[in-house]
C-alpha cells in the first residue's frame, strides 16, 4: 500500500461512519394488507379498541354461570361466532361456537367432551370456576395501548397483529430508491453466447434482488463500460434519482477503475475507501445531498460481503429502522478455517443449529460454491487456523 492509500478501517467503523450521514426517508401511509415485503414502521400502531373488544369462548361447548353447573341445566339456544346473543337466563345454558360472544350472565364455558344433551337438557360433568375457557375483554391489549413500536421490519405476523388492532393503514417510511451499476466490458447478459475474455454478469441479479428483499424499490439496473465518460455520466444520472447508488467494479487502482474519479467529479464527499474485509478490501461509500453510494468491488462475493456488511444496514437506516441489519449470532465452527493476519475473512456458510459450516467458497470469484449459504461466518484476523468448536459471528440473510 502507496503512502497516498488510506489504512483500511474495520467493517463495524465503516458501518458506523455510513450510518451517521444517513437520515430516514420521509414517511407515507401504507394499506396494512401491502405493508409487509420488509417495510419498517415510522411510527407505532396502537389498538383502536380492546383486543378482544368482547369475552368470548375459547372452546367449542356451553355457555353458563358456574353456580348453576351442579344440576341439569336448560338448553336456551345456539351461538355461533358472529352473533349479538340475548342474556342468558338463571337456570339456563347455551351451546357456543369457539371466538364466539358470552352472552350476558354467563361466566364459564364447559367444552362438549365434558357435556351431555338429554331431552333439552344438558348434564355437566365435573367441577366449573368462573372465568373457565373465557377469553376476557383486554386478554390481549387494552385499548389504545402499543401493538407495534415505530422502526421494527413488517413481517405477515406483525401486518396480522396491526389488522386485528383496528389498523386499515400504518405509516412506513418511504422504499430507498436504489440504482444498481455493474461496471466492465467483459460483462454481457445471462444467456449471451460468450467469446473468450467474457462473462456472464450476476451481481446485478443479486443485488437488485436482495435490495427488494430488504424493501428497497429498484429503480435502475445497467451496465456501464470502462470509461471515464461512461462511468461519470451513469453516476450522474443515478444521483439524480436514487436515496442509495450501488455500483461493483471499478473501485480499485486499476487503469481501468473509474469510479471513484467519478464520484470525486460529481461532488461526492468520500467517507471510506478500503476495508479490512477479505474479500471486498477496496469497498468505497461516499454521501452527496444526503445520497449514498455505495461502491462494491466486482468479483461476486467481495460484492456480497460488501452489500450484507454495509450496504444493508444503510438501507435499513435509510428506513428509520430501530436496529441497523443484520443481526449478529453467536455459533461454533463446524470447520477449521485459515485466518487473514490483518483482515476479517468473510465467508459464505449454512448454518445447522449453532453450528455453522463454511461452503468451501474461500475466493472472491467463487460464487457458485456459496450458493446454499444462509449467512456469512466472520472469520477474525490473527494468525494459524480458527479452529472448530471456536466461536464465531454469523450474520444471516434473514431479516
Amino acid at each position: 500500500m502507496s503512502s497516498s492509500e488510506p489504512k483500511p478501517i474495520t467493517w463495524e467503523e465503516a458501518r458506523a461512519l455510513l450510518l451517521a450521514r444517513l437520515r430516514p426517508l420521509p414517511d407515507e401511509p401504507c394499506a396494512v394488507a401491502a405493508a409487509i415485503c420488509g417495510r419498517v414502521l415510522s411510527r407505532p400502531v396502537r389498538a383502536a379498541i380492546a383486543l378482544p373488544p368482547f369475552a368470548n369462548s375459547s372452546m367449542d361447548g356451553y355457555a353458563l354461570r358456574a353456580t348453576d353447573a351442579g344440576v341439569p341445566l336448560s338448553l336456551a339456544g345456539r351461538i355461533a361466532a358472529g352473533d349479538d346473543p340475548p342474556p342468558l337466563a338463571p337456570g339456563s345454558c347455551a351451546a357456543i361456537a369457539t371466538g364466539a360472544p358470552l352472552p350476558d350472565g354467563a361466566d364459564a364455558v364447559v367444552p362438549l367432551e365434558r357435556a351431555r344433551e338429554a331431552g333439552g337438557a344438558v348434564v355437566f360433568e365435573g367441577a366449573v370456576a368462573a372465568g373457565d375457557h373465557v377469553r376476557r375483554p383486554g386478554d390481549d391489549v387494552h385499548a389504545g395501548s402499543e401493538v407495534l413500536p415505530a422502526g421494527i421490519r413488517l413481517s405477515a405476523l406483525a401486518a396480522a397483529a396491526a389488522a386485528a388492532a383496528g389498523a386499515g393503514q400504518v405509516h412506513c417510511a418511504r422504499r430507498p430508491r436504489v440504482v444498481v451499476l455493474t461496471t466492465g466490458d467483459e460483462l454481457v447478459a445471462p444467456g449471451t453466447p460468450l467469446r473468450r475474455g467474457q462473462i456472464w454478469e450476476s451481481n446485478s441479479i443479486a443485488l437488485a434482488a436482495r435490495c427488494a428483499e430488504l424493501g428497497a424499490e429498484v429503480i435502475a439496473v445497467e451496465r456501464v463500460s470502462d470509461t471515464a465518460e461512461a462511468t461519470r455520466a451513469a453516476f450522474g444520472r443515478a444521483l439524480e434519482s436514487a436515496d442509495l447508488v450501488l455500483s461493483t467494479g471499478g473501485v480499485s487502482v486499476g487503469p481501468l477503475d473509474h469510479v471513484r474519479p467519478a464520484l470525486e467529479a460529481l461532488g461526492v464527499e468520500r467517507l471510506f475507501w478500503r476495508v479490512a474485509i477479505q474479500p471486498g478490501r477496496p469497498t468505497f461509500a461516499g454521501v452527496r445531498d444526503g445520497r449514498a453510494v455505495v461502491g462494491l468491488p466486482g468479483n461476486p462475493l467481495s460484492a456480497l460481503a460488501g452489500m450484507e456488511l454495509i450496504a444493508r444496514p444503510a438501507m435499513a437506516a435509510l428506513q428509520g429502522a430501530s436496529e441497523p441489519d443484520p443481526r449478529p449470532r453467536e455459533v461454533v465452527l463446524a470447520a477449521e478455517v485459515p485466518r487473514d493476519p490483518r483482515r476479517t475473512r468473510v465467508l459464505p456458510a449454512r448454518l445447522d443449529g449453532d453450528r455453522v459450516h463454511p461452503t468451501g467458497a474461500g475466493l472472491s470469484h467463487q460464487v457458485a460454491r456459496a450458493a446454499s449459504a444462509d449467512g456469512l461466518v466472520l472469520i477474525p484476523p490473527g494468525e494459524g487456523p480458527m479452529l472448530v468448536e471456536a466461536t464465531v459471528t454469523v450474520m444471516t440473510f434473514a431479516r
